[in-house]
């Protein structure tokens, strides 16, 4: 079966005795019918906030710089923006190697370049080499670009709700039974039947657990820089 907003809605009501629905019917569907399309996205909004950094909603994004334009807005979409990723990409057009940009605070951008927002001395342009995050929902660059660079950095962004009936969720097909945990949590409430909610919610949680565990727990390792110059002991056994 395809995996996609029409499917899960009819796996719900499979779960609960109820009519499937068709790709003809589906967009007109009220009553319980339009509450189980309520239900799965639910469940998927549920997912989503439990953690904003998901790694299947990852985005690399590229942004063409304007000459002389120090800040620029963040996509509307964005959840997380990750400002260790910013960095200018190569381009023989203008000569400009590929750079990674160092990350800069607020403050430290008003201290010491704000002027380069209303300086009309085209001479302090050239290729950014800093990156700062602005309270404003923008990103500013340091220097001002002097050519339309490109820019490319990654975020993680917010899903928007599924709609028609072919829509495929951003969540992956490996993890359905949780979303149908989370949709049955959902159309369980939405009939009073709070035992049986309860149930489906405790099943969602642990799922959404085990989910963070397979693809956000990360373990770093580090590697000893020490130089041992010493003698060398070897434990042994104590004799005599």
């Amino acid at each position: 079966m395809a995996y996609n907003y029409l499917e899960l809605v009819n796996a719900v009501n499979r779960k609960l005795n109820e009519v499937e629905l068709t790709s003809a019917t589906f967009a007109t569907a009220k009553g319980w019918y339009a509450q189980c399309k309520d239900a799965i996205n639910a469940s998927l909004r549920d997912i989503n906030q439990s953690h904003f950094e998901w790694p299947f909603n990852h985005v690399s994004t590229e942004e063409t710089l304007t000459a002389g334009t120090s800040r620029y807005a963040f996509p509307i979409d964005a959840a997380s923006v990750d400002f260790d990723s910013f960095r200018i990409k190569e381009d023989s057009t203008f000569g400009n190697k590929t750079t990674k940009l160092e990350v800069l605070t607020y403050d430290d951008y008003l201290k010491h370049y704000v002027d380069q927002e209303y300086s009309s001395d085209t001479s302090i342009r050239n290729v950014p080499t800093r990156i700062c995050n602005a309270p404003s929902q923008e990103y500013i660059v340091v220097p001002p670009p002097k050519e339309a660079y490109k820019l490319v950095y990654e975020y993680y962004r917010i899903p928007v709700d599924l709609e028609k009936y072919d829509d495929v969720p951003f969540v992956p097909e490996r993890y359905k039974h949780v979303v149908l945990d989370g949709a049955m949590y959902h159309s369980y409430m939405f009939r009073s039947n709070e035992q049986a909610a309860t149930l489906a919610k405790g099943k969602f949680d642990e799922g959404i657990k085990r989910m963070r565990t397979v693809l956000i727990n990360k373990y770093e390792y580090l590697t000893s820089t020490y130089v041992a110059t010493g003698p060398y002991f070897i434990a042994g056994p104590r004799l005599g």
